[in-house]
């Protein structure tokens, strides 16, 4: 019956995709806007949004047509779209410049949109101006000027800087530029600085744009004097700029020449740049009369893979144009369409993602899959007497399945797809980190493990007043109960949004579904439902991975074998940095900073806590503690396999990625769409389950810290009756808070104040850590002094985040090591009362 209904609601959620053909629509989709007042048309103007207008400046036109000896002229006029993305558009203009400027670059800003250099027709420009539309009047504002005059250029903005790279320094002649220079709007004062210069040829109307912080740069003309003046040399070749280093590094040349082609390049999801057609030369000189038109072509480069792919045709080619970026596509307003003929239309385009497939066997098995969590709920419900089973199982939870659990919660749904991404985006740099929790399980199991027992806690945070005061343990559970309140929402909010953007599954369904049938088996079952639970997914996790590498090295040419060549032959297993660079993540900075980072979970969280405490005794516990971290390294090494296999399928087949795909969500495209059906679903299944297994562990854990560390501790139930159905219903608030902070996060654009929010949170764990290694570590420390260090240390890291450059790997470092220190030293110069003195002795 369960599973009839969950079908039933996987048919109604996620009814079209299970039955979605076969057949992909054209990915490239045009809607017609209204066009440009000037009916000739414009090329060469200034393009972009400001304060969400279309604003589309000067540019130049042919009144006469040019196959009959008709000059250029030069335009000053200003054209503005109030709202770009309506369906009723009415432009309004012609406002005007006080001069003709033509061929320069603009890019969006805080003050308007900026126009760069550019020609009035006789000379180039090295002058600038911020141009706002604002209550109904066009503002112009003169900016700081450009080194030098130039035009034909491309600029590009990432952040808060602006980069500036090739054209002229006068019309009609040369040589062509290559020199590259940044401009950084936070920092005006220091002006344009320059830039190492691209290695190739200098170059006039290049594409430029930049992913991931980097910029790319394709194409343009050279120009190479001769007898019969500057003449063009068509390029196609590719080079990459990474400001953090200052380097450049060539890339892969676009499958064509393509000259003037609409810049900046529109950049979709987290590794794609478009390039919009161009002039590909192949009629360079061809009677005006005679011309077919430019390039219609739509290529998308990947910047991960260094590969290129078609994605279609535009319906008509334009260049000499700026490509206006939105959220979900871009704007090409006019251009040139032949020599000497420009259009007025104003095109608003984007690419729509490939088919998507999921089939109703795959629906069958996840429906099947999420019956049998909720009936293992159920059956646990009948073993749950008291809040001690409840919360600890009654310590009958044999050590291979508390290990497993234990795995299994630290393996979160977010893991599961940022590890595989993160290494298909990069190497092997971070494997070093998976190799600490070796280092850290003695510590916990021959130091922290022993207090815990000794002191038979449901929650770590009794320990802080058993061996501080209370305070401290305030301070501790709320600290955790914080992040946890930000954590379930995470968890759930993101694999659906990748679930949802590769399956075509609704958000919303994806988020309830998880939520209820984990707050479900749960609220039944308790920690002894969540442990078994853990057990099955940890299994479902691990072999769809591994039959995920499989799939993936079947395709690729010399299989596994292969698979190491190609990797090892372009430095995707590259594992050690050699530094002392504390900023970037080098040998030293991973294994230092992760060492403490994961002490922080396996020695301090309640999460990992009460999973020691379900098993029988000390050493079943510290076996489990074991036994989750022999399973690490050879897991971590099966999710890096994927990643880098992942990088060589799609490079092998850069047509299978999906354009607007954020990285993060590759391994779930993969799974979806590259897999057989029905294995298709159990591993889809495998991402529900990750998600749920660390969903289940926060809300129990929750709800046993607010019982024992509140509820209890102020005001205990006498009837174990009432205390059990209290643990339940504090688990029913919990799952429907982290479900409903999850609906909301879909619903608001508000993932900037998520990471901001889950950052700040994030600082407290080396704090609070701090303050777990203060007691065990230092028997002179007191309560008085531990909060002094807490409130210290959170100080501290709150200074290194905000006001220095240090890797996030030593956040937890700093916060446990000033904790540690600033605590240690207070409670030699602070007294202690004589209950603090007591407790240290008992302890």
């Amino acid at each position: 019956m369960v599973g009839f209904l969950l079908w039933a609601a996987l048919s109604m959620a996620f009814g079209p995709t299970l039955q979605q053909g076969s057949d992909s629509p054209s990915l490239i989709q045009v809607e017609a806007l209204a066009p440009l007042p000037d009916s000739l048309g414009t090329g060469g103007a200034f393009a972009g949004l400001d304060l969400g207008h279309l604003l589309v400046v000067g540019g130049s036109n042919f009144p006469s047509p040019l196959a009959e000896g008709g000059q250029k002229r030069w335009l000053e006029s200003v054209y503005v779209l109030p709202d770009p993305v309506s369906r009723e558009q009415t432009w309004l203009g012609p406002f005007s410049l006080p001069h003709p400027l033509a061929y320069g670059a603009s890019v969006s800003t805080e003050d308007g949109l900026w126009l760069l250099g550019g020609t009035d027709g006789l000379q180039a420009r090295g002058d600038s101006y911020f141009l706002r539309w604002q209550e109904g009047a066009l503002k112009l504002t003169k900016g700081p000027p450009l080194p030098f005059p130039r035009m034909e250029h491309v600029a590009v903005r990432i952040g808060s800087k602006v980069y500036c790279h090739g054209g002229r320094s006068q019309p009609g002649t040369g040589p062509a530029l290559r020199d590259l220079w940044v401009f950084d709007l936070d920092n005006r004062q220091a002006g344009w600085l320059e830039l190492p210069p691209c290695p190739g040829p200098g170059r006039i109307f290049p594409a430029m744009g930049a992913q991931e912080g980097r910029l790319y740069l394709f194409g343009g003309a050279d120009l190479q004097q001769t007898t019969e003046g500057w003449q063009r040399v068509y390029l196609r070749d590719g080079w990459r700029f990474d400001p953090a280093s200052g380097t450049w590094a060539s890339c892969s040349a676009p499958p064509q020449a393509a000259v003037a082609a609409p810049s900046p390049m529109p950049a979709l999801g987290g590794s794609h740049l478009l390039l919009l057609g161009g002039d590909d030369g192949k009629q360079l000189g061809i009677p005006p009369a005679l011309h077919d038109g430019f390039s219609p072509s739509v290529r998308a480069y990947h910047t991960i893979t260094d590969t290129w792919v078609s994605l279609g045709e535009l319906p008509e080619a334009r260049v000499t144009t700026t490509a206006v970026s939105l959220a979900d596509g871009w704007i090409l307003p006019s251009g040139e369409i032949r020599p000497g003929v420009r259009s007025p239309q104003v095109d608003r385009a984007s690419v729509q993602a490939p088919a998507r497939g999921f089939g109703t066997l795959d629906g069958v098995l996840l429906a099947a899959y999420l019956s049998i969590l909720v009936a293992m709920g159920f059956y646990f419900a009948g073993r749950e007497k008291t809040t001690d089973d409840y919360f600890r199982a009654g310590s009958r939870i044999p050590w291979w399945a508390a290990g497993l659990s234990i795995f299994g919660t630290q393996l979160s749904s977010i893991t599961f797809m940022a590890i595989p991404a993160k290494v298909y985006a990069t190497d092997w740099l971070y494997f070093l980190a998976q190799v600490c929790i070796f280092l850290v399980a003695p510590v916990v199991v021959y130091r922290f493990l022993p207090v815990y027992r000794r002191l038979n806690v449901t929650t770590a945070y009794e320990f802080l007043e058993h061996r501080f005061n209370l305070p401290v343990r305030l301070f501790g559970a709320v600290s955790f109960i914080l992040f946890q309140f930000g954590r379930m929402g995470v968890v759930l909010f993101l694999p659906a949004m990748a679930l949802s953007a590769v399956t075509g599954f609704n958000v919303y369904a994806c988020i309830l579904l998880m939520g209820v049938l984990a707050t479900v088996y749960t609220v039944a079952g308790g920690i002894e439902a969540v442990i078994w639970t853990d057990v099955l997914q940890v299994v479902l996790l691990l072999g769809g991975a591994l039959l995920s590498l499989g799939i993936i090295t079947r395709d690729l040419p010399g299989g596994f074998g292969g698979l190491l060549e190609q990797g090892m032959a372009e430095g995707k297993f590259r594992a050690f940095h050699w530094s002392w660079d504390a900023t970037q993540a080098t040998v030293w900075v991973v294994l230092f900073g992760n060492f403490l980072s994961t002490l922080v979970p396996y020695a301090t969280d309640q999460t990992m806590i009460q999973r020691y405490m379900t098993t029988a005794n000390q050493k079943q516990a510290a076996r489990s503690i074991w036994t989750n971290a022999i399973m690490t390294i050879p897991a971590s090494i099966l999710f890096y396999l994927v990643g880098t296999g992942l990088w060589a399928f799609f490079k092998q087949r850069p047509e299978a990625l999906d354009p607007n795909m954020e990285t993060d969500a590759v391994f779930a495209w993969f799974i979806a769409q590259e897999l057989p059906v029905g294995l298709s679903g159990l591993v889809i299944a495998a991402l529900f389950a990750a998600a749920m297994s660390s969903l289940d562990s926060s809300m129990n854990c929750v709800a046993a810290v607010v019982m024992t560390d509140f509820v209890d501790r102020f005001r205990k139930a006498k009837d174990p009756v009432k205390r059990l159905r209290q643990a339940r219903a504090m688990t029913v608030l919990w799952g429907m808070t982290g479900t409903g902070v999850a609906l909301w996060m879909a619903s608001s654009d508000v993932q900037s104040l998520v990471d901001v929010f889950m950052e700040l949170l994030g600082l407290l764990g080396g704090t609070v850590g701090g303050l777990f290694v203060l007691g065990v570590f230092v028997p002179r420390a007191h309560g008085r002094g531990a909060m002094i260090g807490a409130v210290a240390s959170a100080s501290v890291l709150y200074w290194v985040r905000t006001f220095t450059p240090l890797h996030f790997f030593l956040y937890s470092a700093v916060g446990m090591v000033s904790c540690v220190g600033i605590g240690w030293l207070s409670s030699l110069l602070l007294p202690s009362d004589s209950k603090a003195r007591k407790q240290i002795q008992e302890s």
